[in-house]
């Protein structure tokens, strides 16, 4: 990393961080969501959860809990990793609108560079942000009933890191259309209402009906959630073949989207990984690109 990046990134963090309003706006989601699963979509699922066990079935509380604890904060962390970069990435908005990325362009930093310190930065607050919730999580469950691996925390910690910088390309890619804070916030609303929707967060895609499951399957954050999902419960569903019949826990992992399947083709983890990547790439490219146009444009403006 050169030095004027370091700087420009650092700067941008250090901005993001000063503006209460702007980091406590990105706080918003994940606390919404939090009090929307401990308040009510946990009661929903534990009695989802409750109905679907065998009459005469005996099982520890702590494996509801820590299914219920898992999907919740999986959900949660699988919105946030796009909503957060999102509204991170409102200081390109802001120094568009001030004129303040103008300014930079005239100094002898490469505008490759300008535009580079905007995705790094929103991608270090997004994951930043992220981890900290992850960190409430495992104390959660610590709590509740803890049943993840040393190996699904690593896993956990790459699901963040690859949505992260989904969610970074993504936003980037957006908000590089806005000049104003008033055109990215109300954007902004429709992205924090549906994502959740979208990619199976707020509630299993199974839920929706074949038809809108058939549609969302074609969303790339839907398998961004899912990996997420199977990385936070995979362990207690494992548990729970000890105490439930098989087809039991894989009815299970086919309603909270832990398994996902294409027009009726089940989906690997791999490929999740590998379709989670290409549309990282894709729209990263599309923002490099989107830059250069607008380079174009503002020299021969010039």
């Amino acid at each position: 990393m050169s030095n004027s990046l370091f700087c420009l990134v650092k700067r941008n963090f250090k901005l993001f961080f000063k503006d209460k309003g702007m980091f406590l706006s990105s706080l918003i989601t994940p606390l919404i969501l939090f009090v929307l699963y401990v308040t009510f979509l946990a009661n929903v699922y534990r009695d989802s959860f409750n109905a679907s066990v065998p009459e005469g079935v005996m099982f520890d509380k702590a494996l509801v809990e820590g299914f219920i604890g898992g999907f919740m904060f999986s959900s949660m962390l699988a919105v946030c990793t796009v909503t957060i970069a999102y509204s991170s990435s409102l200081i390109m908005i802001q120094d568009k609108y001030k004129g303040t990325i103008d300014d930079f362009y005239i100094t002898p930093t490469k505008k490759s560079i300008i535009s580079m310190s905007y995705f790094i930065s929103t991608l270090l607050i997004s994951m930043f942000v992220c981890f900290i919730a992850f960190a409430v999580s495992l104390v959660y469950l610590g709590i509740v009933g803890f049943y993840l691996s040393f190996g699904d925390v690593m896993l956990i910690v790459l699901d963040i890191i690859l949505l992260s910088a989904f969610g970074t390309a993504l936003s980037c890619f957006i908000n590089f259309f806005f000049k104003t804070e008033g055109q990215k916030s109300a954007f902004g609303v429709i992205v924090n209402c549906i994502y959740g929707f979208i990619c199976g967060a707020y509630m299993p895609i199974s839920q929706f009906g074949d038809v809108i499951g058939k549609v969302l399957s074609f969303f790339p954050g839907t398998y961004g959630t899912s990996l997420i999902h199977y990385h936070f419960m995979d362990g207690v569903l494992n548990k729970m073949e000890e105490s439930f019949p098989t087809d039991v826990v894989e009815k299970m992992r086919e309603n909270f989207d832990i398994k996902l399947s294409f027009f009726g083709h089940n989906v690997p983890n791999y490929v999740s990984y590998l379709i989670l990547i290409g549309a990282t790439i894709l729209f990263t490219v599309a923002y490099v690109l989107l830059t250069k146009f607008y380079k174009k444009n503002k020299v021969k403006h010039a």
